[in-house]
């Protein structure tokens, strides 16, 4: 439930939690069982005592406690007693270890983003793992961005996880002179946890704002630690962008309002002109890329009389940047709005298959085929569409939208 102070909690410290502790046992496994038997033994203990004045502070003790109880068990840890130790130190003083002075990031699970973007693991595997660990995402989540089968994801975290402990790779921060390597999967990261928390795939609520929140955060890390990097500020602006909508993206019903609809004057103008400006300072930096088209793209969109033709443009150089049939639907999208739906229509057929359990594509093609006066084909589309959707405000949308044909 929503209003459970447990749930809460995991939502909101969950990721600062398990960021900490890796670092401090430089394990991932191990810190991930620990700060799961924390929130587990916070139902508990909260039930009993009442919620602590300080829940994310209790989460860590517990979690560093029981990181020490399976340290003590597991002989097949050679260095368990200074391990232990350490821990023990740390618990008792409530300090955190010095951090490496070598390295510009300080911040623990930005930090973390960084190492798990490790070369040795294939980058859908560094991304999977990094959502799954710090974005707070369910494997079903992850499945439905990388749009693969949830067994088939489930899969793919647990080899990420194995060969990092085969091949020992060290949880530790990398040398600056690496950091540029890393860059492409971390900012994969933070574009997804971005993403699901902008558009919720499941749940009752539209938005995630703690997940938008985060990635909103850690991209003005990213925007101090790498100055001349166009990505950087590019994905930076495209969040922002987005997120000056949050507000307006529900009505005070909570139904979702669509973006020719919305209150502008609910829109957050702050954001919107920091999003604006550091799309313009990653144009400046004249080496334009995927993020930086897409926050041009969006900032496109929102204005009041939007050019869907430069629109279809620009995704057509996205498609050459970063070729995918999730671009290709979102050009066909733009030229069936900038000429005739049937152009559009004519785009999107061949993706019928490619997306076939892919939500918006036939949402897309609803709106499209609504467009082109096919009544009793947006009808099928949508259908198709809601029974893909697990998220309740877009299901609610789908269904009025198909009543008004």
């Amino acid at each position: 439930m929503s209003d459970d102070p447990v749930a809460h909690a995991f939502r909101e410290e969950r990721a600062i939690v398990l960021a900490t502790l890796i670092r401090q046992v430089g394990d991932f496994q191990l810190a991930e069982d620990a700060v799961q038997d924390a929130f587990e033994a916070a139902v508990t203990v909260w039930r009993r005592d009442g919620i602590p004045a300080n829940p994310g502070a209790w989460i860590t003790t517990a979690a560093r406690r029981r990181a020490i109880d399976r340290l003590r068990r597991d002989q097949s840890v050679l260095d368990r007693a200074e391990r232990v130790a350490e821990l023990m130190r740390l618990d008792a003083q409530h300090e955190e270890p010095a951090t490496d002075d070598e390295s510009a990031i300080a911040d623990d699970r930005l930090r973390l983003i960084f190492t798990c973007c490790h070369p040795a693991l294939e980058m859908p595997a560094r991304v999977a793992l990094t959502l799954r660990a710090l974005g707070g995402l369910t494997t079903g989540e992850i499945a439905r961005a990388f749009l693969v089968a949830e067994p088939a994801m489930g899969k793919r975290i647990v080899r990420a996880k194995r060969k990092i402990a085969d091949a020992h790779i060290p949880y530790r921060v990398p040398d600056d002179e690496e950091l540029p390597s890393r860059l492409r999967g971390v900012l994969r990261v933070l574009y997804l946890i971005f993403n699901e928390g902008y558009a919720a795939a499941e749940g009752d609520r539209l938005v995630r704002g703690e997940l938008c929140d985060e990635a909103l955060r850690l991209g003005d890390l990213l925007v101090l630690l790498m100055p001349d990097d166009a990505e950087v500020w590019g994905l930076s602006a495209l969040m922002l962008l987005h997120d000056a909508r949050r507000d307006a993206r529900v009505d005070e019903a909570g139904r979702y309002v669509a973006l020719d609809d919305q209150d502008r004057s609910r829109w957050n103008e702050d954001r919107l002109r920091e999003g604006l400006a550091r799309l313009d300072r990653a144009v400046r930096l004249r080496r334009p890329g995927e993020y930086q088209l897409q926050a041009a793209i969006t900032a496109l969109q929102m204005e009041a009389d939007a050019d869907w033709g430069q629109i279809a443009e620009l995704y057509g150089a996205l498609a050459t940047l970063n070729p995918s049939p999730v671009v290709e639907l979102n050009r066909a999208v733009a030229v069936g709005l900038a000429a005739e739906p049937a152009a559009g229509l004519e785009l999107l057929a061949p993706l019928l298959d490619v997306l076939e359990d892919y939500q918006p594509l036939h949402t897309a093609h609803a709106e499209l085929l609504s467009r082109a006066g096919d009544a009793e084909g947006a009808a099928r589309a949508y259908e198709r569409a809601i029974a893909l959707t697990a998220n309740a405000v877009e299901r609610e949308e789908l269904e009025r939208r198909r009543a008004r044909l």
